[in-house]
C-alpha cells in the first residue's frame, strides 16, 4: 500500500544523447586553391590561368574530386585565349592590307575610295 501524505516519486528524465560536436569543415581537397588562383587569372592573362586550371582539375580528379573553379578556369582561359588569337589574326591581316595599300600607292597621303591612307 502506499501512503497517500507522502508524494509520488517523480518519474526519471530520458536520457540524454552524449554530446556532439559540430561538423567540422571539410578538408580541402588537392587544387582547390590552384583551381581559383586559375580561375582568377584566367580573367586577366587567358593562357597562364588556362594551364594552372588544368593543372588542378588534374590533381582534383586524382583525388577523385569535383573543382568547379578549376572548370570554370578552364572555360575562361579557352575562350580568352580564343579571343586573343582572333585579335592578332585581325591586326596582322589589317597590318598587310596596309602595307600592301601603302607599297601600290608610294610615299604621301593617299585618299582611296574614301579611306584616306599615309604612306612613309
Amino acid at each position: 500500500m502506499t501512503d497517500p501524505n507522502i508524494p509520488a516519486a517523480a518519474p526519471e528524465p530520458a536520457p540524454q544523447p552524449a554530446y556532439q560536436p559540430a561538423a567540422a569543415a571539410p578538408a580541402t581537397y588537392p587544387g582547390k586553391t590552384l583551381g581559383i588562383v586559375g580561375l582568377i587569372v584566367s580573367i586577366f592573362f587567358a593562357i597562364v590561368g588556362l594551364i594552372l586550371s588544368a593543372v588542378a582539375l588534374s590533381q582534383s580528379k586524382k583525388a577523385g574530386q569535383k573543382n568547379v573553379p578549376a572548370i570554370v578556369g578552364l572555360v575562361i582561359g579557352i575562350l580568352g585565349s580564343i579571343g586573343w588569337i582572333i585579335f592578332w589574326i585581325v591586326i596582322g591581316v589589317t597590318a598587310a592590307t596596309l602595307a600592301s595599300a601603302c607599297g601600290d600607292l608610294g610615299p604621301g597621303v593617299w585618299d582611296v575610295d574614301g579611306v584616306t591612307y599615309t604612306c612613309g
